[in-house]
């Protein structure tokens, strides 16, 4: 299992990407967390195998309807906590 960052910029505060994003993470699987960062971007901290983990960077790049993604930066981090669902916070 691995542990993947994902750093989301664009319009995706206030259009519920956090919970389009927490929706797509159970249905593949992944525990980790969705939260809003203070320069209006959104960060993905999701842990899982390398497959799930593409396919949430696919959905990432893309988004929900209500958002405009401009950019999705990707990066291994290591996972001090062991994740039991996946939380929007």
């Amino acid at each position: 299992m691995t542990c993947e960052r994902f750093t989301v910029s664009g319009v995706v505060q206030a259009v519920g990407f956090r919970y389009f994003t927490a929706h797509e993470c159970l249905k593949l699987g992944l525990t980790g967390y969705a939260k809003n960062l203070f320069d209006g971007s959104v960060e993905v901290v999701a842990h899982g195998s390398p497959e799930q983990l593409d396919a949430l960077h696919t959905f990432l790049i893309k988004g929900p309807r209500t958002a405009v993604v401009d950019n999705v930066i990707r990066e291994a981090v290591s996972c001090d906590v062991e994740y039991t669902g996946f939380e929007i916070l």
